[in-house]
């Protein structure tokens, strides 16, 4: 499928680089009418960039046959390591020298980029780490009105207090704190060899960000505060056997139950890249658009008879409490001095 290889520069002076792709029939095909999309950026995962994840390639091409262009594109962590391009100079920067928390302007410069292009109704989508980003950065600004929908494909839950309670709490906490040693010490651009939730190098100071007590990318925390349609997946068998997501699909299903705008869905065969079990995520997210991203009828309908049985009992169990006679306590008796 042929690209133009585009390059935005985020607000903090970072090159970013990746590949716009046309919707098949054209720039806005009539075999898009369907969907609410004109365009949607694709964001990798840790350590990935915008031309190696297969994942993010189908997801691609599913949108493009549904008339939606595509923008696959580079955070500033893309790959391990590499020295960028800034607007102040060469700078260290990868997976292992980010701050998560920058990826707010790599999102601003992409959206920027495609609004200039004349789209308007712009869908994110995230793998991993991507996914974080996306939630993240729209739950820390104010949505723009180009952002249409966020799909998060496997976020995991970066939550402090569920590692150091986890079954591999002593190699965490051991991590955590030679990241604190490190940082003390003003050497926070000390790379690590960490192990735990995954084996990477990270600076000091980007471990303790990502992982530390603040929870700053915990998705549980995240996801109440974005404010558009969400669609949120997991693979069975990631949630089965890895750390970061062990009963965490559970976990946001709870979040989706208050919520009209957040839709959950566990992939059953899936691991974290959906090996085998492809076709199903394609049709989960397809699915999720084509409906306008609104809740099935069913689910929407008991959510509404759930809370009106629960307002329906608070006023009778205030009458109850109205009807039920005072209780008299029995006098207490003068004892006269004997």
């Amino acid at each position: 499928m042929p690209a133009e290889l585009v390059r935005v520069t985020s607000p903090d002076g970072i090159r970013l680089d990746g590949a716009l792709f046309e919707a098949a029939g054209g720039k806005r095909s009539t075999a898009g009418a369907a969907l609410p999309l004109d365009s949607a950026i694709l964001l990798h995962g840790t350590g990935a960039n915008f031309y190696a994840s297969s994942l993010l390639e189908a997801v691609a091409q599913e949108l493009r046959s549904g008339g939606v262009n595509v923008l696959l594109a580079n955070t500033r962590g893309r790959d391990l390591a590499y020295v960028g391009s800034t607007s102040s100079g060469p700078k260290r920067l990868g997976a292992a020298y980010e701050i998560v928390g920058d990826c707010r302007h790599d999102l601003h410069a992409w959206l920027g980029f495609l609004v200039n292009r004349g789209f308007a109704r712009i869908g994110l989508f995230g793998h991993s780490l991507g996914g974080i980003k996306a939630i993240y950065a729209l739950s820390h600004e104010d949505r723009p009105e180009s952002v249409a929908c966020l799909c998060a494909i496997s976020p995991a839950k970066l939550s402090y207090r569920a590692f150091a309670m986890g079954a591999k709490s002593e190699e965490f906490l051991a991590q955590l704190r030679a990241a604190e040693e490190h940082v003390a010490a003003g050497r926070g651009e000390t790379l690590l060899d960490v192990k735990f939730p995954i084996p990477y190098l990270a600076t000091a100071e980007g471990y303790l960000d990502k992982y530390g007590q603040a929870e700053r990318y915990n998705i549980l925390n995240l996801l109440p505060r974005v404010d558009c349609p969400v669609l949120v997946t997991f693979g069975s068998v990631e949630a089965q056997t890895h750390e970061a997501f062990r009963g965490v699909p559970e976990e946001v299903e709870k979040l989706a139950d208050k919520s009209l705008r957040l839709q959950v869905a566990t992939i059953a065969g899936a691991d974290h890249v959906y090996s085998g079990a492809r076709s199903e995520l394609l049709a989960r997210i397809m699915g999720w658009l084509r409906s306008g991203m609104t809740k099935p009828k069913k689910k929407a309908a008991e959510r509404a008879k759930g809370k009106a049985a629960a307002k329906a009992k608070a006023p009778v169990k205030a009458k109850a409490a109205a009807k039920r006679p005072a209780v008299k306590k029995p006098a207490k008796k003068k004892v006269k001095p004997g």
